[in-house]
């Protein structure tokens, strides 16, 4: 039997690593940190007003208006679902989300005993299901006596890297709203489009305001990784108000308290000052470069890949040479993991862990690990001419092409002659 997880990790504890961007702290952030460190005092769960009054403009700015009473924050994006969930879904609700999806969505609803059932994705608009594979999923779970409660969906999608079409969003959206679902849409990714002037994104609560709450995990874009906080906005309504309640229950019964470090770096972070916004600008930019040239390599080396468009990540499907893997003894997601992340010295985590089918051959690849190097190195990449052509990048990006030449010749070689 294959194994379907790692050795010593069960299906909550282990996850994928959060596709970092590989970057030195920008000096603002870790002074701002810096500077609460003496601060040893409990936050408020969901924080404090300046807190949220800066997670207010953040929003508002995206043409999401809100008040501080209708968001909240958690320290990181994983505990903040299983609140929302918590609040939302009822005692017994049941959750759909597309497929592949986020990593982290599914352990939030395995904690809390919810089922959580997956909805195609359409061909390159990864992050939101099918609109009428939707609705024959969740009419089949009511026939089967489960009570669909949840949609939760990503207008800039991890792992495939795809900023879904606004009408494709719509039809969904409508479905969803037809069948009584309340939408939880994951925005973190949303400000690292790589070509923002050639993709439209439209956030669900644009389209329902009154039936979609909003969250986003401030590393997509303003924090390290490494300093969880994430932010929550409610409908602006009657039962966006209880539910905002709710959520700040659990999240006081768990303890889920930013620190006042990161705190004080967040509330910096979504006012958005002009550090900030530059380094955001200039991280984007590199890793749309660093992912196009992954792209490239993958493609020149026989497999497959939808064009990443937005954050720092794309999705590889490597069933194209399924012969030549095969013979090394790789058959299905895991093991092409463990291939992949021995092989190329960095994390290669296979489509299962979100939510794919075990038996196809795709991983997700991060573009952080392709800068390597010294904090200096790193951050100089952000102003070369062209970083794919950096010492370690480039060595990376070659790596990780001979593996994929290596397959594609066992591949030719096996082909019969014509």
């Amino acid at each position: 039997m294959r194994r379907r997880e790692p050795e010593g990790h069960g299906p909550v504890r282990y996850g994928p690593p959060f596709p970092a961007d590989g970057l030195p702290v920008l000096p603002e952030l870790a002074a701002r940190m810096a500077a609460a460190d003496h601060h040893g005092e409990a936050q408020p769960a969901g924080g404090i007003p300046a807190l949220l009054e800066a997670a207010c403009g953040y929003w508002t700015r995206r043409g999401l208006p809100c008040t501080p009473d209708r968001v909240t924050l958690a320290p990181g994006a994983p505990p903040l679902l299983a609140a929302l969930i918590a609040a939302l879904a009822g005692d017994h609700g049941d959750i759909l989300a597309p497929r592949p999806r986020t990593a982290w969505w599914a352990p939030s609803a395995r904690l809390l005993g919810r089922r959580l059932f997956p909805v195609p994705a359409p061909a390159g608009s990864g992050g939101i299901p099918d609109p009428y594979a939707l609705l024959e999923t969740v009419r089949r779970v009511r026939a089967e006596g489960g009570d669909p409660r949840l949609l939760v969906l990503s207008v800039a999608d991890d792992p495939t890297a795809a900023v879904p079409p606004p009408e494709l969003l719509h039809e969904t959206v409508e479905a969803a709203a037809a069948e009584g679902l309340h939408l939880i849409s994951d925005e973190t990714w949303r400000d690292t489009r790589h070509h923002p002037h050639e993709s439209v994104l439209v956030s669900p609560a644009e389209m329902l305001p009154d039936h979609v709450t909003v969250v986003a995990d401030l590393a997509g874009s303003l924090l390290p990784v490494g300093w969880p906080a994430a932010v929550a906005r409610f409908p602006d309504t009657a039962a966006g108000q209880d539910a905002h309640a709710r959520v700040l229950d659990v999240l006081t019964a768990l303890g889920a308290r930013l620190a006042a470090p990161v705190a004080a770096a967040a509330q910096y972070a979504l006012d958005e000052p002009e550090p900030v916004t530059a380094r955001r600008y200039a991280t984007v930019r590199l890793h749309a470069r660093l992912a196009a040239a992954a792209h490239r390599t993958v493609l020149a080396g026989g497999a497959l890949a939808p064009p990443p468009q937005a954050g720092r990540h794309l999705y590889a499907d490597l069933g194209p040479l399924r012969e030549p893997l095969a013979a090394r003894g790789v058959g299905d997601a895991q093991e092409l993991e463990d291939h992949l992340t021995a092989r190329l010295g960095m994390p290669a985590p296979g489509g299962h862990r979100f939510g794919d089918d075990l038996g196809a051959l795709r991983v997700r690849l991060s573009t952080g690990p392709l800068l390597g190097g010294t904090d200096q190195e790193r951050e100089a990449a952000l102003t070369a001419p062209d970083p794919t052509e950096l010492p370690y990048t480039r060595d990376m990006l070659l790596a990780l092409g001979a593996v994929l030449d290596e397959l594609r010749d066992d591949t030719v070689r096996r082909e019969p002659p014509r």
